[in-house]
């Protein structure tokens, strides 16, 4: 036999949790009636603590909206067009997600340093009693994407999570700067703790950003070890070497392998085939791979940019 090629694909087909859609939408419903709420409150005590985080909210609303359109394309077929189907507008939309996240904090850092030099008169008890009421709503819509969603493995559920938990947040520091204003008349404690709550929340959207970009840019799940994956495949009986080693994520949860394995010339490939598949499932949870075996006498060379 001079040469073969012995492919596998296992497609996983993820039909999008109804989990996931319930918690996105019922934290959407919480997180819609609470942010209209903080924005007249903001105007009439004439709190930049609770403005900004009403428009923090508003951003929330968007991308809830979004991760629930995400799990809807998700859901779409492959198509000729699209082989993959429709799964990576999660990581899109959780991408976007992160990108409004650090706009928004960049609008409250710039108000409150403005507010440094003119601090307005708010009135602190009012502010307060808002600010607490979204601090309610804002831990009832985490708790319920915590619980009911998955924000571990799932990207875009995990986006809309940390909006959330960036608005309690925001929240939290509105009841303590309204705290301050009504027991010492410190109206910088607005604008200061506006500015704290900016920090934690551009933290936040870089870890979504740079997490959604390493997926779209092709790069190794960070689950996943690509020298462990090399050298498992290499302790295979019969097999040479490794080359053209490829893995990568589609979506949250559903990660790709394709690879080339020079084998022996006197062994079975089909029993090679079926022991990386095994090795390669069983030992880093990929079951969508694509192998091909090729023999001494036979070898495939792969494009100069894949070396």
């Amino acid at each position: 036999m001079t040469g073969g090629l012995f492919m596998h694909s296992h497609h996983h087909h993820h039909t999008p949790s109804t989990r996931n859609r319930q918690s996105l939408t019922m934290a959407l419903a919480i997180t819609a009636s609470i942010m209209v709420l903080e924005f007249a409150g903001g105007l009439w005590t004439k709190s930049l603590a609770l403005i900004s985080d009403s428009g923090h909210m508003l951003s929330d609303c968007i991308s809830l909206a979004l991760s629930l359109a995400a799990l809807w394309f998700a859901a779409r077929p492959p198509s000729a067009r699209k082989t993959y189907g429709y799964y990576r507008f999660e990581i899109l939309a959780a991408l976007f997600n992160g990108v409004t996240l650090f706009i928004i904090a960049g609008f409250i850092v710039w108000e409150a340093i403005q507010r440094f030099f003119s601090p307005p008169e708010i009135q602190g008890n009012m502010m307060m009693a808002i600010a607490t009421i979204g601090l309610i709503a804002n831990v009832m819509s985490a708790w319920i994407l915590f619980k009911k969603g998955d924000v571990k493995e799932n990207l875009n559920v995990k986006s809309a999570y940390l909006h959330v938990l960036g608005d309690a947040l925001g929240s939290l520091g509105a009841i303590i700067a309204g705290l301050m204003i009504s027991l010492f008349s410190f109206y910088l404690a607005d604008p200061l703790l506006s500015i704290i709550v900016a920090v934690i929340i551009l933290k936040n959207a870089w870890g979504v950003i740079t997490h959604s970009v390493h997926i779209l840019m092709e790069g190794t799940p960070v689950t996943v070890d690509r020298e462990k994956v090399e050298q498992a495949l290499k302790q295979i009986r019969g097999v040479i070497n490794v080359h053209d080693l490829h893995i990568w994520t589609i979506t949250s949860g559903i990660d790709s392998l394709s690879c080339h394995l020079l084998v022996e010339k006197d062994t079975d490939p089909q029993q090679i085939l079926k022991t990386a598949i095994e090795v390669i499932e069983q030992q880093f949870a990929i079951q969508h791979t694509t192998i091909q075996i090729e023999t001494t006498d036979f070898q495939h060379q792969a494009g100069h940019l894949l070396h």
